[in-house]
C-alpha cells in the first residue's frame, strides 16, 4: 500500500471536500481516505491498482485543481 498527500488548490467547502472523499473512496484500489488538513487529502492505495495521477484526475473531475504536495 502507497500513501499520497494530495493538495486541492483553494479551500473546498465542507461539501466539496465530503465530494472529493467520496469519489476517491468509490475508487477501486483506494483502501483508505482522510482530510489531512483543510485544503489536503491523504490516501492510502494499492499502487499495482492506481497512480496518484489516477487519484488527481478523480479530484479534477469533481470540479477541483488537485497536485501531489
Amino acid at each position: 500500500m502507497n500513501r499520497a498527500l494530495i493538495g486541492i488548490r483553494g479551500e473546498p467547502t465542507p461539501e466539496g471536500m465530503a465530494r472529493i472523499l467520496n469519489a476517491l473512496e468509490a475508487l477501486e484500489g483506494v483502501q483508505e481516505v482522510q482530510a489531512a488538513g483543510p485544503a489536503q487529502v491523504m490516501v492510502a492505495y494499492d499502487p499495482q491498482a492506481l497512480t496518484v495521477m489516477d487519484l488527481i484526475r478523480v479530484i479534477r473531475e469533481e470540479g477541483f485543481l488537485a497536485g501531489m504536495l
